[in-house]
């Protein structure tokens, strides 16, 4: 007998992935690599400079997800006023690895240092490929596994010293704020409900090196950030579970940070990037409330 959540989730991931991929009005690259690019969308309404909305996809860190798939999203945002650019990254490698039945997540440490490389290039690549943005009021997001990237980004000022290469920032990032969106932000937990197929111990190199390098990239495991942060989240997520976004806030809140967590009835993992649904409209008010 067929799971009737695992039915509702399968509907939910076919709407989402059922528009087509929607070309951007610029192209620029901050590194080498095929994948180190970002896409640029003109706000269709309005005038006069517009917010910055960077988006960085999921896809459980995994090669086979890559930007296309958000590019809708990215178009509704710019349907709603913003200026939009929608971040790639270097991901896990597309054949599944000693036996898994997924490829593996993520590259240690080229995913997170193309989510670096490319967030500290962004004003200067908007000002050339879009100059209607307004890199002052920019505001991340990011849905799922690039939720858990946005955390991170803006977290970058609190990693530990040794962080690799220019991971660390010596101040606060430029942002308005993070609207997360259904994100994997608690490892420990992420972990332990085998979120994607125990993607996020894959992302950091396997068990081996789980809690050595956890420090360095878990947003849970990264607070207090003083960046306004808030997560949107389904109530019936079998994804990425409510629980993993519960266990962050509850962190955020010993850390003594405020996490603002709106979950929405009856909702799963893919409308909160779906422009046919409403959840998505709740997504793009999330990032109005900070971006204006």
């Amino acid at each position: 007998m067929t799971d009737p959540a695992v039915e509702r989730d399968a509907a939910e991931e076919a709407s989402a992935f059922s528009h087509p991929a929607v070309p951007p009005d610029a192209t620029a690259a901050y590194g080498d690599h095929p994948d180190q690019v970002v896409d640029f969308y003109a706000p269709r309404t309005g005038t006069g400079p517009a917010p910055l909305v960077a988006v960085l996809h999921g896809g459980a860190w995994r090669a086979p997800y890559d930007r296309l798939h958000i590019t809708p999203f990215a178009d509704f945002l710019a349907r709603q006023g913003f200026a939009v650019a929608n971040i790639e990254y270097r991901r896990g490698s597309a054949l599944p690895h000693q036996g898994a039945s997924a490829p593996v997540a993520g590259r240690w440490p080229d995913t997170f240092d193309d989510v670096a490389a490319a967030l500290d290039a962004l004003p200067a690549l908007a000002a050339t490929a879009l100059p209607t943005a307004d890199p002052r009021r920019t505001v991340l997001t990011g849905h799922s596994a690039g939720g858990q990237l946005a955390l991170w980004a803006a977290a970058r000022h609190v990693l530990p010293p040794d962080a690799p290469g220019t991971w660390r920032l010596p101040c606060p990032p430029q942002l308005r704020g993070v609207v997360a969106l259904a994100p994997i932000a608690d490892f420990t937990v992420a972990g332990e409900l085998a979120v994607c197929g125990g993607a996020s111990e894959q992302l950091l190199g396997g068990e081996a090196l789980f809690t050595a390098r956890r420090p360095y990239a878990d947003p849970a495991a990264l607070l207090p950030t003083g960046i306004a942060t808030a997560i949107v989240h389904g109530s019936t997520d079998i994804v990425v579970p409510v629980a993993v976004s519960d266990a962050y806030v509850d962190a955020a809140a010993k850390a003594g940070e405020t996490v603002g967590l709106t979950l929405l009835a009856d909702v799963g993992h893919f409308p909160l990037i779906d422009p046919a649904a409403d959840a998505c409209a709740v997504v793009a008010e999330e990032i109005a409330q900070l971006a204006w």
